[in-house]
Formats: C-alpha cells, sequence, structure tokens
C-alpha cells in the first residue's frame, strides 16, 4: 500500500535521492533533530530571561504572562492544522516555511523595543514551531519505514527533545548572564538560515493521499478547541480561580468545538484525521500515556526549579547544571530505545519507565531544606531514564499504529497531547502543591496576619514579605514559608507518583512485542521491505499500517 505520492522534483515517499544507501537516512535524522532542538529550547530558554525582560521592557503583569505563555499557547493549537495540512501540500514545503517564520520571528523578538512587539514576535514563533515539531516526526516516519530502524530514530528524536526543553535554562542562564535577554532568541537566526538551506537541498518531499478538498473550517474548529483547553488550563495554573470566566469557560467551549470536530471528522469522507484510530488499542493508549506522563511530571520540574533557586539558593545557570544528570540520563534512554523496545516489547517499555520514574519521584521525598546533590543527582539520573524510556515507547507505538499517509496527522495529535499534558500537568500539580504549601503558613509567631496572608501566596512572594519585617519576624517568615514549601513539594510528589503509577496500569493495554515491518507486512498480505517491487528504502510503497490486534 502507497502512502504517498510523488511531488515537486518527482521524488516519492521512499526517499529516492537517498535510496542509495542507509547513511543518507541518518543525515537527514540530524538535520530534523537540530530543527527540532531550538523549537525544544525556546519552550523553557526564556523562563530565565524574565528579570531582565522585566527591567528592559517594563511590562505589567498581564503582558509578562503573555510573553511566556503565548508560544507554547499557539503552538499546541495549531499542530494538527499545520500537520495534516503538511499531509496535503507537502511536509518539507511546510517545514520550510517554518523555518523562515521562526528565524524572522527570532529577530523580532530580539529587537523588540515594547512588550507588545514581544507577545507578537512570541505568537509568530508558535506559528513557525507549530509548522516544524509535527513536520520533523512525519517527515521521520516516512524516511525510515522499517520499525527497527525507525524505533533508532525515534529514540534519538525524542532524546533530542528532552535536551532541549531541560538544556533551555541552562543555555538561557548563560546568555542573559554575558550578553542580553534578546541573545536567547538571536541564537536562532544563523541556524533556522542553515536549516532552510540544507533542509531545500537534502529533505526529501512526502504527501499523504489528496482525495477530497483539505477540510479548511475542521482545520479551525480544532484549532480553536486546542487553544481554549490550553487557555483555560494555563490560567488556572497561573494561580486563577478553577470556576470563573478565563478559565472554565475556555475549556468548555474548548471541549465543546473538539467534540463539534471529533463529529465532523466522522462523518467526512476524506477527514483531517480518522478518528478510528483512537479505538487501536495502541494507538489511543499511547497517547493517553503521552498526556499523563507529561501531566506527571511538566508541572513537578517547575517546582523542582524553584526549590534549586528559592530554598537551595541556586542561581539560574547552576539550577541548569543541576539537572544536567536528567538529560543525560534522557539522552541515554533514547539512544538505547530501540532495543529496548526489541527485547521486551512496548507494554514492558512503557509500563517499567511509568513505574521507574515513580520510585524516582518517590525517592526525591527526602529532599528537605538542607541541599543533598547526590540524593538530586541519583533521583534525576531515574527520573530522566524512566520518563523518557516511557514517551520513547508511547510515541513510537503510537506512530508505527498510523497509516504512512495520516503521518502529518498521527505526529500532530502526538505532539499536541505532548502540550495538553504539560499544560494540565502545571495546573494540577502547582495547585496540589498551593493547597499543602498554604496551610503551614496560617499562623507564624510574631508576623502580621496580613502578611502572613500574602507569603502564602507562593514562597518567592514570602520572601518578598519577608524583606519589609524586622529581623526576627523576617527570619521567623522565611523559615516558616521554606519548611511550609519542602512540605508541599512531599505532597506533591506523593501525587505525581500515583498519576504514574496509574499510568503503568494503563500502558498494560499496549502490544506485547514490537512486530517489525516484515512481519506486518506479511500480515496484512503484502510484500515484505526489501522484496520485489514494494521495498522500503527504493523510492517505492510504504509497509502497510500496523495491526491493532498483534
Amino acid at each position: 500500500m502507497s502512502g504517498t505520492t510523488a511531488s515537486g522534483s518527482g521524488r516519492t515517499a521512499g526517499v529516492p535521492r537517498l535510496s542509495g544507501g542507509g547513511a543518507n537516512r541518518w543525515t537527514v535524522l540530524i538535520v530534523l533533530c537540530v530543527s527540532l532542538l531550538f523549537v525544544a529550547l525556546d519552550t523553557t530558554i526564556l523562563y530565565v530571561a524574565v528579570p531582565s525582560v522585566t527591567e528592559d521592557l517594563r511590562p505589567g503583569p498581564v503582558e509578562l504572562l503573555w510573553i511566556v505563555d503565548v508560544y507554547p499557547l499557539i503552538a499546541a493549537s495549531l499542530l494538527i492544522l499545520f500537520g495534516t495540512l503538511g499531509d496535503r501540500v507537502g511536509r518539507r514545503r511546510i517545514l520550510l516555511l517554518g523555518y523562515g517564520l521562526f528565524g524572522l520571528a527570532s529577530a523580532a523578538a530580539a529587537l523588540a523595543p515594547n512588550p507588545q512587539i514581544l507577545m507578537v514576535a512570541r505568537a509568530l514563533l508558535g506559528i513557525g514551531g507549530a509548522m516544524i515539531m509535527p513536520a520533523t516526526l512525519s517527515i521521520l516516519r516516512q524516511v525510515f519505514p522499517d520499525r527497527r530502524e525507525r524505533a533508532v530514530a525515534i529514540g534519538v528524536w525524542s532524546a533530542v527533545a528532552a535536551v532541549g526543553a531541560a538544556v533551555g535554562p541552562v543555555l538561557g542562564g548563560f546568555l542573559v548572564e554575558n550578553f542580553w535577554w534578546g541573545s536567547v532568541f538571536l541564537i536562532n537566526i544563523p541556524m533556522m538560515a542553515a536549516m532552510l538551506l540544507i533542509g531545500g537541498w537534502l529533505l526529501p518531499e512526502s504527501r499523504g493521499e489528496r482525495n477530497g478538498p483539505w477540510d479548511v473550517i475542521g482545520a479551525i474548529v480544532a484549532a480553536l478547541g486546542v487553544l481554549g483547553i490550553v487557555l483555560g488550563v494555563k490560567r488556572i495554573g497561573s494561580g486563577a480561580a478553577v470556576v470563573g470566566p478565563t478559565t472554565l469557560l475556555p475549556i468548555v467551549l474548548g471541549v465543546v468545538l473538539l467534540i463539534l470536530f471529533v463529529r465532523r471528522q466522522r462523518r467526512r469522507t476524506h477527514p483531517l484525521i480518522d478518528v478510528r484510530l483512537f479505538a487501536r488499542p495502541a494507538f489511543g493508549t499511547s497517547v493517553g500515556c503521552i498526556v499523563l506522563a507529561m501531566l506527571a511530571l511538566v508541572g513537578l520540574q517547575l517546582i523542582a526549579v524553584q526549590y534549586l533557586q528559592l530554598v537551595l539558593g541556586l542561581s539560574p545557570l547552576q539550577t541548569g547544571l543541576r539537572m544536567l544528570p536528567l538529560v543525560f540520563a534522557a539522552m541515554a534512554a533514547g539512544l538505547t530505545g530501540s532495543k529496548m523496545l526489541q527485547a521486551i516489547g512496548p507494554r514492558a517499555m512503557v509500563s517499567l519507565g511509568f513505574v521507574l520514574t515513580a520510585v524516582a519521584v518517590l525517592c526525591l521525598t527526602a529532599m528537605s531544606s538542607q541541599d543533598r546533590p547526590w540524593l538530586l543527582s541519583l533521583g534525576f539520573v531515574l527520573l530522566g531514564f524512566g520518563f523518557q524510556s516511557t514517551l520513547f515507547g508511547a510515541y513510537e507505538s503510537m506512530l508505527s499504529e498510523a497509516p504512512a499517509e495520516q503521518s502529518g496527522g498521527a505526529a500532530a495529535i502526538g505532539e499536541t497531547s505532548y502540550q495538553l499534558g504539560a499544560g494540565i500537568g502545571v495546573a494540577l500539580l502547582g495547585s496540589v502543591m498551593n493547597a499543602a504549601y498554604a496551610p503551614g503558613l496560617n499562623h507564624v509567631d510574631g508576623v502580621p496576619e496580613r502578611a502572613t496572608a500574602s507569603a502564602a501566596h507562593s514562597l518567592g512572594e514570602a520572601y518578598k514579605v519577608a524583606a519589609g519585617l524586622g529581623g526576627a519576624a523576617r527570619t521567623a517568615l522565611r523559615e516558616a514559608a521554606r519548611d511550609s514549601f519542602v512540605r508541599g513539594l512531599h505532597v506533591t510528589l506523593i501525587a505525581s507518583a500515583v498519576l504514574l503509577l496509574v499510568g503503568a496500569g494503563i500502558a498494560l493495554r499496549l502490544p506485547r512485542r514490537a512486530a517489525d515491518s516484515t512481519e506486518r507486512a506479511e500480515a496484512d498480505g503484502e510484500p515484505a521491505p526489501g522484496e520485489g517491487t514494494g521495498g522500503a528504502g527504493r523510492g517505492s510503497s510504504e509497509p502497510a499500517p500496523a495491526n491493532s490486534g498483534r
């Protein structure tokens, strides 16, 4: 079954230009991973630059919130739109447009003279990121039709995504300390220019089947639905009331729009996304595992950053360096994921990844107001390896289950699940943290009630309030707030571990083993890759989609 058509210069989905040998496929993977690295960096690199941006541009509280949040908000809402559009007009074309827009928006952000222009530039960065993220994964799906090779490629791809998000604060801290806040955007420009030139020459073009018109209305409805949910969740995560016009209303509208989107896709002869994919155990379960893994850990990561900076008193750069064990462990899990997948299968890999991550989280409950670097390093190593193993197994199972002609849409679903899980996790675990932190400051000896009420909002706020008090009261409030934060962190860690163990149970619905492309093709009654006229990597047809009944 051929999932793609020839395009442009006459290349086919099987990457004719690269058919001379396997090495060129890995060169394409390097290009895709470098693209993804810079998009992932921009998700977190601005965190440590916020104080400098505040001092220079003087944004208001709402403007500052939008400067930070508009990038992931816009990117998450447009992933399905650009993922499915790439299936229609060409995945390489969308990717190259994304490179160009990302570079131009980075220049506008670096040189922004006021908060309004910086917000617009960050929104444009989100659009460019939404073009790049699903395109990298869907092109990877086309270049590596053999499942065993694709598992290795996805391992590298997922490790790069983890590295980008985790290294963001480290790189951002270095740039802000040595240059100015605009440098966190300026580094994107030469890399995007290089990617535009290299990608135009090296990357293959491919499309899905173009039967029937592209569903523009459906794409807009999906984008608005995801936008509403992510916006409401982010508002809750920033401390807004759960039941309110800026939180509950956008979430409800978003859910309604997504329900309408699903109903519309089920009625259409040529849908943007075949929602029947979710009925396949491997696909639906993989998406659920991605959401749950991100939900359990992303909010926790932000709380850990606060712990390192506010409780242990580390600088942003020192904080980033302390988290490097997590980065290296995630890289190791990604690079060894293919062998692990073949050895134990998706079910065991994802379930054990969840369990290992839960064990790591529970180990971190031994953290206190005293610095224990070896404990933190051990916890971060287990956390990084377990978490990345979970994401690797889930992404590989999801992408292998989707038909090749819908790889852009499937990649967009995976990336949207990632973003939704991250947003919900920040809101959920942030709420747990606040609920556990505030009661410890109900009464502090020698501190006025108004001061303790303000300090109960956050540890950072408590330190600001304490700075305006006298000597004994200042010390008492700081110690009470720090101790209450550590207790709240322990409660949040336990809640995260429970979610992870639930994920381990859900992952038991995944297939026991990962059938390679030869077995899958034979099961579907087609020639195995490399045999007859349908050989993978010879510029012809794609293997048939994986059976859900393995």
